[in-house]
């Protein structure tokens, strides 16, 4: 609910805004008012954004962070999350603020367990084959001084005074909702889950009672995958949102293996079954908690999986109808629990800078596909027309039920 009324939204993921608010080099505050308007324009309403990065020694992660590996606050990205907030909330947006990752990206728990330990370990290093580094990221969940890090930054953002407009974050209309992490996961082999999930279902419970006890006026979410964040496991989805306001829901049909990018016409079938089967069970589970649910990630490769603007979108068009056909019945015909929507990810109007369409330090035309992956995979640009006008249809009628 908000302001009284049935609170159903249409979002995006674009965990760059506070980078493009902050007064730096690397921020363009005009960009960030454009992107704004056209996600606006096409009934977008709600945005999922990161309010965290940690520096540190694990490659692929975005510099700079929120907090420098020596421990110290960067107050010229906060302002930028605080430009990037008061922005959200002239348009009547709200914001899902993420306060860590459990993937390298952004720094996340890997660098905070380097703070902690001296050691770390990379995303697919040819050393470390996957599921290593599941395994070893959470390590976090049992390190205090790992985990007492991270609290500190907890209570620093959720107590925080917003530089722009004067009102506490705890009291601001934008905020949907504080979460945990971005895709924090218990492990990656049924070993490694096995001895995490004591110390990882502390972690949720803990972390919930500090937002909760610095701001009891909005909601507070886990930032989970869903099952395919435990290995399949029902239970851990339950148990982990024992203390969770709503379940979440991220549907990676390529990165998962359900379909193959460079066959879509022939995997798409199968994939398509898959992710109804998802989205169905998902639905289950939060009826089963009587919480809402929101699909909160979902992305899908251009056609031939190219990374190009110029590229089709064809299967990301299906793909995409499935989960907002999905959402807007499931939401007319029985009134929940499908309270949102939010693809991954907003690109607008950055391009690639380089021909092979990785991202190299320094390059600040950010976009929703991170700097590890090819700039373009998943994101929607402002050229891909019959991609908005899809988001647009979608907004019509979901917000109206």
């Amino acid at each position: 609910m908000r302001g009284g009324q049935l609170y159903r939204f249409v979002g995006a993921n674009a965990w760059y805004l506070a980078w493009l608010g902050a007064d730096a080099d690397y921020g363009n505050r005009a960009r960030l008012r454009r992107e704004l308007d056209r996600m606006q324009a096409l009934g977008i309403t709600n945005l999922r954004i990161m309010a965290s990065g940690e520096e540190g020694p694990v490659n692929n992660s975005i510099r700079p962070g929120f907090v420098r590996a020596d421990g110290t606050l960067n107050t010229v990205l906060l302002e930028g999350l605080d430009v990037a907030m008061a922005e959200i909330g002239q348009r009547n947006m709200t914001a899902v603020l993420a306060l860590t990752n459990f993937w390298e990206w952004s720094g996340g728990m890997m660098n905070r367990l380097a703070w902690a330990t001296g050691t770390y370990m990379d995303m697919n290093d040819p050393a470390h084959p996957w599921p290593a580094f599941p395994d070893a990221v959470s390590a976090f969940y049992s390190n205090d001084q790992a985990k007492d890090g991270y609290y500190d930054y907890v209570r620093t953002i959720v107590r925080r005074v917003n530089s722009v407009t004067g009102v506490p974050y705890a009291e601001d209309p934008a905020i949907m909702a504080w979460q945990h992490a971005n895709e924090p996961r218990p492990g990656g082999t049924p070993e490694g889950i096995t001895a995490a999930l004591p110390h990882y279902y502390d972690w949720i419970d803990t972390t919930a009672a500090i937002i909760r006890e610095n701001d009891p006026n909005h909601l507070v979410s886990l930032g989970h995958e869903g099952t395919q964040g435990a290995n399949g496991d029902e239970a851990i989805v339950t148990r982990a949102h024992r203390n969770i306001d709503y379940l979440t829901a991220h549907i990676w049909p390529l990165n998962w293996g359900w379909v193959d990018g460079r066959n879509l016409e022939g995997t798409w079938p199968r994939g398509r079954e898959l992710v109804a089967d998802y989205l169905t069970g998902h639905i289950r589970l939060a009826n089963a908690a009587d919480k809402p649910l929101t699909i909160e990630e979902f992305g899908f490769p251009r056609d031939g999986e190219l990374y190009s603007p110029d590229a089709p979108t064809s299967f990301r068009e299906r793909y995409y109808r499935v989960i907002y056909e999905a959402a807007e019945a499931h939401a007319a015909g029985t009134g929940g629990p499908v309270a949102g929507t939010n693809f991954w990810a907003w690109n607008g109007e950055a391009r690639a800078r380089h021909a092979d369409f990785r991202y190299q330090n320094g390059d600040n035309q950010y976009m929703g596909d991170p700097m590890h992956e090819p700039q373009g995979w998943y994101g929607n640009f402002d050229s891909d027309a019959n991609m908005l006008a899809l988001v647009e249809s979608h907004a019509r009628t979901f917000a109206t039920g």
